[in-house]
């Protein structure tokens, strides 16, 4: 195939490039310029995107004899990322800019330019892997290495988009097993660290980069019952689950830490109560991405709803449809779900689809024998 390989600078996307190759594949590399104001170098694990980073997609580039280029994508990033981070953050919400990074920009904006260039496929070095059966049709399952598993954030890609993927590293045993590949085959990142956080928030400070944004917007920070317990200077600052910098002046009546329930953005509110208010036993959410159909109610299957998360049994509810999903996780310890989220459903290690999420439902909610029943 002729396959384009996005290569971030980094040492899994160049393995990755490198594997293509090897396969007998018709390689380019491109590197996506995201950020508008690129900064010279990164701060060692820290953002992504700079100068620094292009330079060394380049030097893989030339290690591994392909054509390299850098397309500049920045205005779509800040369009489709950027602008979505905030106006979740501001609506209440809790994003994961990675997720909407790989629907909007990687398996949206730079498949569709790859395909009208000729290209077949796009290569990327995330942690997944495709089955492909007789019939053709694809399937999309966890990597062999678990700690380094993507498929949570490339679920929204949908089946057609996975039709057109390359995850060369799926198969990999650990991240060690990469870096010392990527030293064999004279790759200059083999020990490069990894980037972590939020890749446009290079100093690691979303607060900071949220209230520059969205500015001061004051408000109280308030028990379930109303009662005034501290200040904040945007509620957009917050987050269901959050413990730490709750700055309240008074300590709660049993002495336990208090964490975020809710975040109310038009009134200005954080609701903050005792841990065990956090626990959910219904998730809704909309927006669906299936790559089977939709799963009957009753049915079992796994879920996750954060990038490292750890997978948790689940019942699909009645009322999941094309668009809509909703699952009982209920006595399984799910805590802090926020809105925004990604809720990815599994078989096993194969993604069933995705949603965002819109609601959860406490235990008190769904009242004694509602969960049992939905089975």
């Amino acid at each position: 195939m002729r396959v384009l390989a996005a290569l971030s600078g980094g040492v899994d996307s160049a393995v990755a490039a490198a594997r293509a190759v090897d396969a007998g594949h018709d390689v380019v590399g491109v590197h996506m310029a995201l950020s508008r104001t690129p900064a010279q170098r990164r701060e060692g694990s820290r953002g992504c995107c700079s100068i620094e980073d292009a330079s060394d997609a380049r030097r893989a580039a030339d290690v591994l004899g392909v054509p390299y280029y850098v397309w500049d994508m920045s205005e779509r990033f800040e369009q489709t990322v950027v602008t979505d981070f905030l106006a979740e953050y501001a609506a209440g919400r809790t994003p994961n800019p990675c997720v909407r990074c790989n629907e909007h920009v990687k398996f949206a904006a730079l498949l569709d330019k790859a395909l009208a260039l000729g290209f077949d496929a796009v290569c990327t070095g995330h942690y997944a892997r495709v089955v492909e059966h007789p019939d053709g049709t694809r399937e999309l399952h966890r990597a062999a290495d678990a700690a380094k598993d993507q498929s949570y954030v490339l679920a929204v890609m949908g089946p057609e988009r996975l039709a057109r993927a390359v995850f060369p590293l799926g198969d990999v045993a650990s991240k060690a097993d990469v870096r010392a590949e990527a030293a064999a085959r004279g790759l200059a990142v083999s020990a490069k660290p990894d980037s972590y956080d939020i890749c446009f928030v290079a100093d690691g400070d979303t607060q900071g980069f949220l209230r520059s944004h969205l500015g001061s917007q004051p408000g109280d920070v308030v028990d379930a019952d109303g009662t005034v317990l501290g200040t904040h200077d945007g509620a957009y600052a917050y987050t269901v689950g959050q413990r730490r910098g709750l700055h309240l002046g008074r300590p709660a009546p049993d002495g336990r830490p208090r964490y975020v329930l809710s975040v109310e953005p038009v009134r200005r509110r954080v609701v903050v109560g005792p841990v065990q208010d956090l626990e959910v036993a219904h998730v809704l959410a909309d927006r669906a991405v299936w790559f089977t159909a939709p799963p009957d109610p009753g049915a079992a299957c796994t879920v996750q709803v954060r990038a490292h998360g750890t997978p948790v049994p689940a019942v699909v509810l009645p009322g999941t449809t094309g668009g809509e999903v909703g699952v009982d996780v209920a006595g399984q310890g799910l805590h802090g779900v926020a809105p925004g989220q990604s809720l990815v459903l599994y078989a096993g290690t194969r993604v069933l689809g995705q949603a965002t999420v819109t609601a959860t439902r406490t235990p008190a909610q769904v009242g004694p024998g509602t969960a049992a029943g939905a089975r």
